[in-house]
């Protein structure tokens, strides 16, 4: 099957899976209620993530992904599912994140991620790290409609496409593209108006999936990739983060201070936001196709930035 082949069959599946468990999520009155820190006004059907699950899962495992990043999907999907639905502290969370990242970073062998400029131990450390929190960033920018699953298709698109160009890593294009593919056929069902959420058990999952492509492919020594196809969504989190503990507020609660929600609180719609965003990433990605390492760097940083003045 060829690469583009394979992303249609995944949009395909994901779109009909999507269907499937919305349709489920509705019968079973599993539904977002809107409260004060919501985006969205109507009860609306949350766990639409399944869908991606049921594609990206057993496509991985067709295109021989190791059993243990198979084993942390299936884990934080199970754990995140549980938070949906009864609420979990942060510390068993967070602890089965950890497991999943060790898991993920165990594949990589003796491969650095940081191309050696830390040693052994310590690159490992700091690429838990930043892993860890990949994936809760992911989780806390899945706020309006279609914007964490347009930024899901955006990294993993980009990270074929570098992937191929440089003939580095080709054992990363058919994962990116069946998560991208299964990503874009959930697009259908949550892109503004909203049908369905991803919910923590779409979010959380996918975070580690796209933190799993992206540390492999630093690995493999496609670095600026790694860096600047998720910077908007890095960006955006960390800095609101780090406003909030200048300001002391609690960083673990929910609340409505992203740079794109307040976007959608001054007026601008979802599907504009969401528009800006994907802008920006095709910017990124043709930095990373076209530009040496630093200078792409440089540019997309000025993307960035320009967006986030604009939301």
């Amino acid at each position: 099957m060829t690469p583009w082949l394979l992303l249609a069959t995944a949009a395909v599946g994901g779109a009909v899976s999507t269907g499937l468990v919305t349709r489920a999520l509705r019968r079973r009155a599993i539904l977002d209620y809107p409260n004060e820190r919501s985006s969205h006004a109507v009860p609306t059907p949350r766990g639409g993530g399944w869908g991606i699950l049921l594609v990206l899962v057993p496509g991985w495992a067709l295109l021989g992904v190791a059993p243990a990043v198979l084993a942390g999907l299936a884990g934080l999907a199970a754990v995140s599912w549980l938070d949906d639905r009864r609420g979990l502290p942060p510390a068993p969370r967070l602890l089965i994140q950890a497991a999943a990242v060790v898991l993920g970073l165990w594949t990589l062998g003796g491969s650095l991620v940081f191309q050696g400029w830390l040693p052994w131990a310590l690159d490992r450390v700091v690429a838990a790290l930043c892993w860890l929190w990949f994936i809760n960033l992911f989780n806390f920018m899945d706020g309006i409609d279609g914007l964490a699953g347009s930024e899901a298709v955006s990294v993993a698109v980009g990270l074929a496409l570098v992937a191929g160009a440089a003939g580095l890593a080709p054992d990363l294009i058919g994962p990116a593209l069946v998560l991208a593919g299964a990503a874009l056929g959930f697009l259908v069902w949550n892109w503004q108006p909203a049908r369905v959420f991803m919910g923590d058990v779409g979010s959380v999952p996918l975070g580690f999936a796209l933190g799993w492509l992206l540390v492999t492919a630093a690995a493999a020594g496609l670095w600026p990739a790694a860096v600047l196809l998720p910077l908007y969504f890095l960006t955006d989190a960390t800095v609101t983060l780090l406003r909030r503990l200048a300001a002391g507020r609690r960083v673990w609660q929910a609340h409505r201070e992203h740079f794109y929600q307040r976007a959608v609180q001054a007026g601008r719609s979802h599907a504009g936001v969401v528009m800006a965003v994907l802008l920006t990433n095709m910017v990124l990605i043709g930095l990373v196709l076209a530009a040496p390492g630093w200078l792409a760097v440089a540019g997309g940083t000025a993307a960035v930035a320009g967006v986030l003045w604009w939301l």
